[in-house]
Formats: structure tokens, sequence, C-alpha cells
């Protein structure tokens, strides 16, 4: 029997909304980590969810001024700024927000009308009512982890910094995952390699592994380590420089010692790095379908990638623009690696996947 969502007529339509949806998050993550690595995300110390205007006129820019001028930010750091300097700052991390509420739109609205023209079925409904949950329980993350730099030190914490970016990425890979879904009830099934079955553990691994490569890093953000040791792959003479456990309880020196913070993060990127080599010298000896091997070359070439731009980062004592470029590679290896584990598992739902089974790769 047909589903309603298989037999709706905008499910097209859905798919591409949900890719928007995706790739203004991935937009929102990149303009997250300009904030950071400029520091301007401490230049908005309220927050005010329903107001979208910036300030209008002198006596608006003022006040705005006035209130920063509070923070640990302004006295500790930027003591030296007028209102002009602080403008400079303030409209990276105002079209932050504004971007985190125009996704929200960009999603609610058409939630609502394919939910008014009966194109959505209840189980999609669920799911995608859970991510405009997510995306404004992501929002107000965001506030939280900004306000550990409004007491006493201008620094975010760390924790908080983490946690925002992981929710982040889960609200990216729920949407990337349902576009995917979606995407393949429009398709007529092609051929399948029955190899392909044999990545879906591994692409799964490989997503979760990514993730949590570029938690640490958010570690390595959150308490600047990567200003530190800027050298490769050495760390001051040393493959495991001294200082790795100076903290006790040890756990901390895991979370709260840059030292060990950067460690953990370059031997997390290299070791994922040889993982994903031998995934793809193992894969490349499976009869695989066409689009599973195109996948698994792309993952392997941007991971390459990715660990350069991280090296590069690191030695040029992380530049702006090639910082920004690292966490762009970052999510774009996570988009592989969804896209591939999305590749070897989802056709197993399709209809007549049973009978598009081949022994040998699409040519």
């Amino acid at each position: 029997m047909t589903s309603t969502l298989t037999a709706s007529p905008h499910i097209r339509a859905m798919a591409w909304w949900l890719t928007l949806c995706a790739v203004m998050v991935f937009g929102m993550v990149m303009l997250g980590g300009a904030t950071r690595l400029t520091e301007s995300g401490l230049s908005m110390v309220e927050w005010k969810p329903l107001t979208v205007t910036p300030p209008m006129g002198d006596a608006e820019w003022q006040a705005e001024f006035q209130n920063y001028q509070q923070s640990p930010q302004f006295e500790q750091k930027n003591s030296w700024m007028t209102v002009e300097d602080f403008k400079g700052i303030y409209w990276l991390e105002y079209l932050h927000r504004l971007w985190g509420r125009i996704i929200g739109m960009v999603f609610l609205l058409p939630f609502l009308w394919f939910l008014a023209k009966g194109a959505i079925d209840r189980p999609l409904a669920w799911k995608l009512g859970g991510l405009f949950v997510l995306g404004g329980a992501q929002g107000a993350l965001g506030w939280f982890m900004v306000a550990s730099g409004l007491e006493s030190q201008p620094a975010v914490s760390q924790y908080r910094l983490a946690a925002h970016l992981f929710t982040a990425l889960l609200l990216y890979a729920a949407l990337i995952w349902t576009a995917l879904d979606l995407f393949a009830r429009t398709r007529i099934p092609g051929q399948k390699s029955r190899d392909d079955a044999l990545l879906w553990r591994p692409a799964a691994a490989l997503a979760c592994a990514v993730v949590f490569v570029m938690v640490s890093g958010a570690f390595v953000a959150g308490l600047r380590a990567g200003l530190a040791y800027n050298t490769f792959p050495l760390m001051d003479g040393h493959l495991a420089p001294p200082g790795l456990f100076i903290m006790t309880p040890w756990v901390a020196n895991l979370f709260e010692n840059a030292t060990t913070v950067q460690f953990d993060h370059r031997v997390l990127a290299v070791t994922l790095l040889l993982a994903i080599a031998g995934g793809w010298m193992w894969a490349r000896r499976k009869l695989l379908s066409r689009r599973a091997r195109i996948l698994v070359h792309a993952v392997l070439g941007m991971a390459l990638i990715q660990v350069s731009l991280g090296i590069s980062t690191l030695l040029l004592v992380v530049p702006v623009p090639l910082a920004l470029a690292h966490q762009t590679g970052a999510l774009t290896l996570f988009t592989l690696a969804l896209c591939l584990a999305h590749t070897v598992r989802a056709p197993a739902r399709e209809p007549g996947y049973a009978q598009s089974l081949q022994v040998k790769p699409a040519e």
C-alpha cells in the first residue's frame, strides 16, 4: 500500500526545502566561527529573541555601546574602543543572530504550508516538529554560551561552546538525512551492489568520529589552544609534550588544559585520517555502486585537505581566513560522511531494492 507521503506530489519540493535549511545551518556554523575568531560574539550583551532590527540612529548606538562598556570584554580587552570601533564587531554578531531567526522562519512557514496541504504524514510531521524545537533550543543554548563570557572573564565556557557546536551538528545532520530520505522517494531505484551494505557501519562510525573530532576542536577554540605550540608534528620539541596531566583530577586535563586539548585534537585528527585511508584501501577492493564509490573517494580527498588546512592553520598561528577554511572543511567532511552512510543504507527502504541488487557495480 502506498503511503500518503510517497503519493504526495510535494516530496521533491520538501526535499529541496530541507536542503535549503541545511545549507543555511551550514552558513550559520561558519558565521559562528567568524564571530568567535574575531571575538565579536560578546558584543551583544543582551538576548532579545524577538528583536530583529539593529540600533537606529546615534542615540540607540550610544545606548548599545554603553551596555557593552559594562562587559568584561570591554573592561579587560577593548577599553580603547569608540562607538565606531564597536560597530565593527557588533554587526557580525548581529548578522549571526539575525541569520538564526531567518532560518527559523524559512523552516516554519513552509512546514505549516505543507502541513495545511496534507503533504506531510504523521511520522514526518513529528520529526519536522522536533527539528523546529531543536533549532529553537540551539538558539537558547547559544545565548547560554555567550552569557558565560559576560560574567567575569571575556571568554565563553569551552564546555558551552562544545555543546553549542554539537547541537548545531545534530540539527544539520537531521536536516540532511531527512532531505536525503525524501529525495530517495522520488528516484527510481538504480543499480545497487551487495557490497554497499558492508559500508553501513563503517560509514556511520565515520560520521560519528568526525563529530567527535569537531567537538574536540571546539575545546581547542574555547581555550585558544591553537595559539600555542605552533609547530607540527612536534609540540615544543616533543611528540608528547610535558605538562599533559598537571591538573588534578587528571580528567580535567582533557577539557581544561590547553596543552592536552591541543595534543588530543592532533592525535584524533591524524588517527581519523589514517582510519579513513585504511577504509578507502579496503573499500576500493569491494564491488560498490557508482555513487558509493565516488563518495568513498571524496571522503578521503576531503580528509587530506582538512588535515592540511588544520596543520597550516596551526603553523601560521590561526589566521582568521584559514581557520574559517578549516572549519568549513570539517563540516564538508561531515556532509560527505552523512551522504555516504545514507547511500549505503537508504536503498534497503526503497521499493524494488531486492530486485535491483547486482553482483557487479554499475558502470
